[in-house]
């Protein structure tokens, strides 16, 4: 693993763990170059990927902060913090909707080289690799793109992906999901995601990229899904 990266799942660990909290000021960049026996220019390359993720604020001539992040999701009213989110995979199912999935895929492979650098994974490691169209009241709602490490659910099934990968992580393996980043974009859906949506391949969608982490700062999912159209985002607030 590349010794920046070591830097920010050291960091991204205690700001979940509650070592750092929010608003708290990060050592500087020679108390990190001495911290972790690294170069300035790894540091920087480390504090680089924090700030992209949301989680730090650097502050001219003042030194990098933890940020806070709150929000509410337009769908449940879910308070999103750092510390406490709902996985978009269930954005509805509070409001009573009838939540089906078909999957289509459901593999192990090697992800590509940016999934697999998200979840801290080597290049030869294998992850399950899931495409799925979730339904709401019997209509396609998103399509979903997850890649999950072998390592972290080693018994993991289609059928437990048809009903909830985190109730699974949470109830039969013990673990804690503790947190996620989301990126937002626009995108055509391809042709496949175009017929299960139902709608026109020239037909711009959202695109929310999730990365989710266990309380122990451990990424153990990226997930992709292609949201119908009519599909609310939640605000952010940064402080």
């Amino acid at each position: 693993m590349h010794k920046y990266l070591t830097i920010v799942m050291d960091i991204r660990h205690k700001i979940s763990s509650g070592i750092y909290a929010q608003g708290d000021k990060l050592p500087t960049i020679p108390e990190l170059c001495e911290q972790y026996d690294v170069s300035k220019i790894t540091v920087k390359r480390a504090m680089d990927e924090l700030e992209s993720l949301g989680l730090v604020a650097r502050r001219r001539g003042s030194g990098t902060y933890v940020k806070g992040i709150a929000g509410t999701n337009t769908l449940t009213g879910v308070h999103d913090t750092l510390d406490r989110f709902e996985s978009h995979s269930f954005d509805r199912e509070d409001l009573g909707a009838r939540i089906t999935r078909e999957v289509h895929d459901f593999l192990a492979v090697q992800p590509p080289t940016d999934i697999a650098e998200l979840l801290d994974m080597d290049a030869d490691s294998f992850a399950y690799y899931i495409c799925s169209t979730r339904f709401v009241n019997g209509i396609a709602d998103l399509v979903e793109h997850t890649y999950v490490p072998l390592h972290v659910a080693p018994n993991l099934t289609k059928t437990i992906m048809e009903d909830s990968l985190y109730r699974y992580l949470e109830d039969k393996l013990g673990l804690k999901v503790a947190s996620a980043h989301r990126a937002i974009g626009a995108v055509h859906p391809n042709k496949d995601e175009a017929a299960w949506l139902d709608v026109k391949p020239q037909t711009p969608l959202l695109s929310v990229r999730q990365v989710s982490y266990l309380d122990d700062g451990t990424p153990f999912e990226v997930s992709t899904c292609v949201h119908g159209p009519g599909y609310e985002i939640f605000s952010v607030n940064t402080r």
